[in-house]
């Protein structure tokens, strides 16, 4: 079964479909452990795993690597972020085709300028409305089977105000997209109106700590958002639980005292997938 099919699935259900953010193999076989919906491979977060800011730099290549790792690996539906599309139209078209091969459920593409940026950091722009339309037709064109999601991103909200934004997001739905994602909505007052405006699944970016305010789960499926993406909760959580266990290394010289705050290794070892190498064994060992 196509993944999109598990996604379109859980679209057509009551209540919205929670995210959370994942970026490398532990991230996505913890989330995939817990019985959500739908993760989210946040290019953010694969960027950060590179050493590098999420400011275009990493390449298609990286990226649809990483789409394949955690698609492979996981049973859960994965949207993955895929930037501009990675150039022009034909770049478009290999990256639609590559992350579908990949085992994407879901594709993002964003109308900004390349490099892109962040959508909760300054700098961003956007090209103009009639390419990122071509974009997003060539996208449909490129896919193999149509349960693989279209998601259009516009960031046009925070250089160009909400009514350009409605406007791009209307034109990007009629071009062939199936969820639409308005980035960086700057108040509760600004997602009411987005959520009003659109018959399309909508898609809430709760970026912590960026310029959208994050709301409770009720509230955002009261405003009509039907998809909520947590992209650096995991990441801003595995950064504060490393200061935290490497502080302690670096001021008492052991980790003695981190017993009671760590998993353990067993938990590890199944979470990195040894429990099948012991299988293997013991069904292949002689």
């Amino acid at each position: 079964m196509h993944a999109g099919k598990k996604l379109k699935k859980a679209l057509a259900g009551k209540g919205l479909v929670v995210t959370p953010g994942v970026y490398d193999m532990i991230s996505a076989r913890v989330a995939d452990g817990l019985g959500f919906d739908a993760l989210y491979m946040t290019g953010f977060g694969v960027s950060a795993t590179l050493g590098l800011p999420d400011a275009g730099l990493a390449s298609y290549t990286e990226m649809v690597e990483r789409v394949q790792q955690i698609c492979e690996n996981t049973t859960t539906p994965v949207i993955c972020d895929a930037d501009t599309g990675f150039g022009g139209l034909l770049n478009v078209e290999r990256t639609v085709r590559g992350y579908e091969r990949a085992g994407a459920a879901a594709i993002q593409i964003e109308d900004q300028v390349f490099p892109k940026r962040c959508g909760h950091t300054p700098g961003r722009r956007v090209v103009p409305i009639g390419e990122m339309v071509r974009k997003i037709e060539v996208a449909a064109a490129s896919r193999s089977s149509a349960d693989l999601l279209l998601i259009a991103r516009t960031d046009a909200r925070t250089r160009h105000g909400l009514d350009e934004a409605l406007k791009r997001a209307e034109a990007y739905a009629k071009a062939g997209a199936d969820i639409l994602f308005i980035e960086s909505p700057e108040s509760e007052a600004e997602m009411e109106r987005i959520g009003r405006h659109f018959d399309l699944p909508l898609l809430a970016n709760m970026a912590d700590g960026g310029r959208t305010p994050i709301l409770p789960k009720q509230r955002l499926e009261e405003l009509g958002y039907k998809v909520a993406i947590f992209p650096a909760t995991g990441l801003l959580a595995a950064m504060k639980a490393l200061q935290r266990v490497y502080g302690v290394l670096k001021d008492k010289g052991s980790s003695d005292q981190l017993a009671c705050e760590l998993p353990t290794f067993e938990e590890l070892c199944s979470v990195v997938g040894f429990k099948r190498v012991w299988e293997f064994e013991k069904r292949w060992s002689n």
